[in-house]
């Protein structure tokens, strides 16, 4: 007995099977329905436009279908109540009319199967292809016409879009389609419920988000969209299986995983490309070991023109591709509370819903007196770490200078290799510590936790990992320690979070897929378990928890190259060849390691983009203080130190200046991008002042406009 398709269509809608007529009651009388898609048009347009034309198709789809391609796996906890069930199936293939997502739903096992294998509480979801061409005008989607514009979809205007037809199902990407679900199970609102049916102590009000309730009360253990198997394999064939430097995938990614991985993958292709400039100026500085540091001016005048030039030519390519995938024009959703937001039952003035409330000053109270001290002792705890890795350096260096041996020059390098891995593992506890407080500081929106968060760990991370290195630099004035201590805590902490992020959770999930594949070949042979085994496999993956860290490695490896370019300039070809292999790595780890994400719409990288613009600012200030300080520079002003440090000041201000002016002289966006969006708000304007203004009326050779 087959338990389903083995592997969706990796960027083809659902295939809509063929079905008998609606029932009369499911569509008004005088109306044609077409098997495969509702209503005729004609009819539809005879029923008065685009909402009645949504509606009529909305109540003519059928949400019993027994087959259907499993595009979402919903995990319920083993000890649920079958009445619970019952609900929550009830209200996923209810009409959208009464509240439901009108989705296509169905348990993993049928009851025979739950028999012979373990009794999974696994549900697949599913929708029928006009479902998700209607889901794809709610959420917003924005999609080629036929003119070469990028417009909102929408149902009623389907035939103008570039590649659409009614017998062709690859209009939609299957990622847009599993958001599209997504996006309808969490718009599930209670109605007249006060609790989940089975859990009084789960309480609900009028217009709580059902689905994280669920999830905040352990009812459902997790959500999460199905990998396509067969289009995961060609996916992977044109992007890593073959070690070759070449370009990413970013259209073939963007239409499996979604923008904001897709826009992750396009930075680090172009941050690596970006960084070999770097590497081939800096590689003769370091192989002739030019010690006049007055002969780095030009090293460091350039990193300052590169680290400008690259931010803001990504600007412009960020811009191109998310015009090109219709998330640059695509309108923002008004934002729901995040899960864990609690407070007390009111009314939001904003959208006149009930929900809770919670006071701004008892988070700002939570914030300066807990959050801020606790991120202050944790950066005095840094510094004092910081400190014991230097009584550790001047003890190898004492033992070196009394010995002498060649195995205690190798000494010299084990006190920095310790503190990197110390530095590691503190940003790694700091990091669960800071989500936790984030958490605690109960933030309503998800923008806001996420600011909140990242502020947190940026600070941190930065003190963290450079607080040594400006402390041999101004303090200490070692630039030799500088140059060492700078090379092992890059290359050390480049190897571990390959070796953590990749490598380990490879292995892991290696071994946990040979037991799960041992058990189902174990299972009677007149089961085909294929779609059972896939979807168990995926249920123990891990959770891919967004690009956050992965943004994170990358501006510490930015911070690496930049902060002290005229010390090591041979950092960038260091992190040019951790990159090659960081996309490879990254890549095996979105396909092979964790689950499948939900795509997520992005614009742009968001805040990394200003984080790195200040790093870059930071590096002009580094450079320019370390060529002032050394001794070239100071020979050239023997009597006088303050003359020095006002001239520095002077052509540090003035670089500030010139590298300002630079990114304003680069527009953020290509001309042909901002003529396109233009022209767009143009055309909404118009459009708008036509539903404003009412049609004038003509009677007996007079018009007339209607008051």
């Amino acid at each position: 007995m087959r338990l389903g398709p083995a592997t969706p269509s990796a960027r083809r809608l659902p295939p809509h099977r063929p079905r008998p007529a609606p029932y009369p009651e499911r569509c008004s009388p005088g109306l044609r329905v077409s098997p495969a898609l509702g209503p005729a048009p004609e009819d539809v347009e005879r029923r008065g436009g685009r909402l009645s034309k949504m509606k009529v198709t909305l109540s003519a789809l059928d949400t019993h279908e027994s087959s259907f391609t499993p595009l979402v796996v919903i995990e319920l906890a083993q000890d649920v109540k079958e009445e619970t069930k019952e609900w929550l199936k009830n209200r996923i293939i209810s009409k959208k009319k009464d509240g439901g997502a009108q989705l296509l739903f169905r348990p993993l096992l049928n009851k025979y199967e739950k028999e012979t294998l373990e009794n999974q509480n696994l549900y697949l979801v599913g929708a029928s292809k006009i479902r998700l061409l209607l889901g794809a005008e709610a959420v917003g989607l924005v999609k080629e016409c036929n003119d070469n514009t990028m417009r909102a979809f929408t149902y009623g205007t389907r035939h103008t879009f570039k590649g659409f037809d009614d017998d062709n199902d690859d209009f939609l990407t299957m990622a847009e389609c599993q958001f599209i679900i997504k996006h309808e199970l969490e718009n599930l609102r209670a109605r007249d419920e006060k609790m989940i049916p089975g859990y009084p102590q789960a309480k609900l009000y009028p217009g709580k988000s059902l689905l994280r309730r669920l999830l905040t009360s352990g009812i459902v253990i997790q959500v999460f969209p199905l990998h396509d198997n067969e289009a995961l394999k060609k996916l992977e064939d044109s992007w890593y299986t073959r070690f070759t430097i070449k370009c990413q995938p970013t259209d073939s990614i963007r239409g499996y995983f979604g923008e904001t991985i897709a826009l992750y993958f396009g930075f680090l292709e172009y941050f690596t490309f970006a960084l070999i400039p770097m590497a081939v100026i800096g590689l003769p500085y370091y192989l002739f070991v030019w010690e006049d540091y007055d002969k780095y001016v030009i090293f460091a005048s350039f990193n300052l023109i590169w680290s400008t030039v690259i931010l803001e030519v990504w600007k412009r390519g960020c811009a191109s591709m998310t015009y090109r995938w219709g998330t640059l024009v695509m309108k923002r959703q008004f934002e729901e509370p995040r899960p864990g937001y609690h407070g007390v039952l009111g009314i939001n003035p904003v959208t006149g819903r009930e929900e809770p409330l919670y006071p701004s000053y008892k988070r700002q109270l939570r914030i300066y007196l807990v959050s801020l001290p606790f991120v202050c002792l944790c950066l005095y705890f840094s510094l004092f770490v910081m400190m014991i890795y230097f009584d550790m350096e001047a003890w190898a260096l004492g033992l070196h200078e009394s010995s002498g041996s060649e195995w205690t020059g190798i000494l010299l390098y084990v006190p920095s290799i310790i503190y990197a891995f110390v530095i590691e593992i503190m940003n790694r506890l700091y990091r669960y510590a800071a989500e936790f407080l984030t958490s605690w500081e109960n933030h309503r929106l998800e923008s806001a936790y996420q600011n909140h968060l990242i502020l947190k760990v940026l600070v941190f991370n930065f003190l963290n990992c450079f607080a040594s290195l400006f402390y041999i630099a101004f303090v200490l004035r070692d630039m030799k320690l500088l140059r060492q201590s700078l090379a092992t805590l890059l290359i050390t902490s480049q190897i571990l979070n390959q070796v953590v992020e990749s490598l380990l959770p490879y292995w892991l999930q290696r071994k946990h897929h040979m037991q799960v594949k041992r058990k189902v070949q174990a299972l009677k042979a007149d089961i085909d378990a294929t779609l059972y085994e896939q979807v168990v496999l995926e249920k123990e993956m891990g959770t891919y928890l967004g690009t956050f860290d992965d943004y994170l490695e990358l501006f510490l490896q930015f911070g690496y190259v930049s902060l002290f370019s005229c010390v090591y300039p041979l950092a960038a070809t260091f992190a040019v060849l951790n990159n090659l292999t960081e996309v490879n790595s990254d890549a095996l780890k979105m396909c092979r390691v964790f689950k499948r994400p939900f795509a997520e719409p992005s614009a742009s990288i968001g805040v990394w983009q200003l984080a790195f613009e200040t790093m870059s600012v930071i590096s002009v200030v580094t450079n320019c203080a370390l060529i002032g300080m050394s001794p070239q520079v100071n020979a050239l002003f023997p009597e006088s130190k303050a003359d020095l440090i006002l001239i520095v000041v002077a052509v540090e201000h003035a670089l500030l200046a010139f590298k300002f002016i630079l990114a304003f002289a680069i527009p953020d966006k290509p001309r042909h991008i901002q003529m396109k969006l233009a022209r767009l708000e143009f055309e909404s304007l118009e459009a708008l002042k036509q539903q404003e203004t009412p049609a004038p009326v003509f009677l007996a050779g007079h018009v007339t406009h209607p008051s």
